[in-house]
């Protein structure tokens, strides 16, 4: 009797701590799950606002009181290319030189209630200040507007999309508002005969990072970065790294060489990304002369960091493969180049797709490296090609948090961290659907 109680005790503890150990695993997923919870809905509540902007409807008059320039240069017979190129220029210089702001604020004023009284500077802060950019650029396009009154869409300024918005406190004083009492006064009325109306913000798509018209910044410029820096990455880690672990796995003889190259493939999956910034400072910008800020540059650094994760996850696809695979396809005929590439590959190719996916999409969040290659800078223009300099979608998220308009930067930081996390969905979902795809073949 004593015997069989204490073979009942054991098992009531061994039960005990079997239930308290699947409690705490579930408890930990539970806890895991709850703060990736809390992180994306931070990140929705602040960032969905974003995505909306607040636009100005006006009735711009290109007036030639204002817009006191010639007639645009029309092309004369036995006109050269070079000289008919100089009098557009010039005429276009002559465009620049005038004073748009004074079209931008008639069209303010042409809106506001009549006897409504707001000064020149205060009420141009209620408009973006590249609409004079716009409107100018419209006349240069179409220069049969002077003269005509039209209806345009422009952005409002940072400070009045935050006060439409309620980000900033109405109860504050005059001293701590962004914006005059008139200039807020004006965007109320504005909000309430609809000349002020929230749309989508395709600026965020369209558009690249300003800093003299944050209304307008948007991701254009980092985008194509990154998309120039992970073509790089899928061009050269992929085909490299997928070869290296065949070759390390499948053909390389076992000796002290391979021992040591395969044990610093496994340190260098752990090294900080940031050294791999130094070391693509000191490589590919300081010997190569690489330019600064490249995509080029910086597709390679992510390269370098990525191959090792590539390496590890293939070999451990084709350790994975049946030995039987191998014999049978040996005992057939087959040569080992043949057995490896005909039959073991392929059989590891849904794999090595999944690593080589989540490898990237690891890449595309780096940031350190990056910012230690120079693409941190500002750049005001869209790269054409891999050696243009821009900067990329983790870095323009660096830069936007750390700018002082909190008000409006805050929740396009979020926005721009949404476009991020979608870009890195979409290639895990490309691996999962080619992954299916392939299992199905194979």
């Amino acid at each position: 009797m004593e015997r069989t109680r204490r073979v009942r005790d054991g098992l009531r503890r061994r039960h005990l701590h079997e239930a308290l150990f699947k409690g705490f695993g579930l408890a930990a997923i539970i806890a895991a799950l709850g703060f990736v919870a809390i992180l994306f809905t931070d990140v929705l509540i602040k960032g969905i606002p974003a995505f909306t902007q607040a636009n100005l409807h006006l009735e711009a008059t290109f007036d030639p009181a204002i817009i006191d320039v010639g007639p645009a240069p029309v092309r004369t017979a036995g006109q050269s290319d070079a000289d008919f190129r100089a009098a557009s220029l010039g005429w276009q210089r002559d465009v620049a030189l005038l004073n748009w702001n004074k079209v931008v604020e008639a069209s303010l004023r042409a809106a506001a209630p009549a006897g409504f009284e707001i000064d020149s500077r205060q009420i141009l802060t209620v408009a973006e200040t590249n609409a004079r950019h716009v409107l100018r650029e419209m006349f240069v396009n179409d220069p049969s507007l002077l003269g005509q009154t039209i209806k345009v869409d422009l952005l409002a300024s940072a400070n009045a999309d935050n006060w439409v918005k309620g980000n900033i406190d109405r109860e504050l004083g005059d001293a701590q508002q962004q914006l005059s009492a008139p200039a807020r006064a004006l965007i109320d009325i504005f909000e309430e005969n609809g000349t002020i109306s929230m749309g989508f913000a395709w600026s965020i798509f369209t558009n690249v990072d300003s800093r003299a018209a944050p209304a307008s910044a948007g991701l254009a410029g980092a985008f194509m970065g990154s998309l120039f820096m992970m073509v790089i990455v899928i061009l050269l880690a992929v085909p490299i790294g997928v070869a290296s672990a065949i070759y390390l796995e499948e053909f390389a003889p076992k000796s002290r060489l391979t021992d040591l190259i395969e044990v610093n493939i496994n340190n260098l999956a752990a090294v900080p990304s940031i050294v791999f910034g130094l070391l693509g400072a000191a490589v590919f910008i300081n010997y190569f002369k690489l330019p600064l800020s490249a995509p080029l540059a910086g597709g390679l650094v992510l390269t370098l960091m990525t191959l090792p994760t590539i390496i590890i996850a293939t070999r451990g696809a084709l350790q994975g493969v049946s030995p039987a695979l191998r014999q049978a396809a040996l005992g057939m005929g087959a040569s080992k180049t043949q057995m490896v590439f005909h039959h073991v590959l392929p059989v590891t190719f849904p794999s090595i797709l999944t690593a080589t996916i989540i490898g990237v999409a690891q890449a595309l969040g780096e940031t350190a490296p990056l910012l230690l290659i120079g693409m941190n800078a500002f750049v005001a223009s869209i790269p054409a090609t891999p050696l243009d300099q821009a900067t990329a979608l983790p870095v323009q998220i660096y830069l936007w948090q750390a700018n002082e308009n909190r008000n409006f930067f805050e929740a396009r930081t979020s926005a721009a961290i949404l476009v991020l996390l979608g870009f890195m969905i979409l290639l895990n979902a490309i691996a999962i659907l080619l992954r299916t795809r392939l299992e199905r073949r194979a």
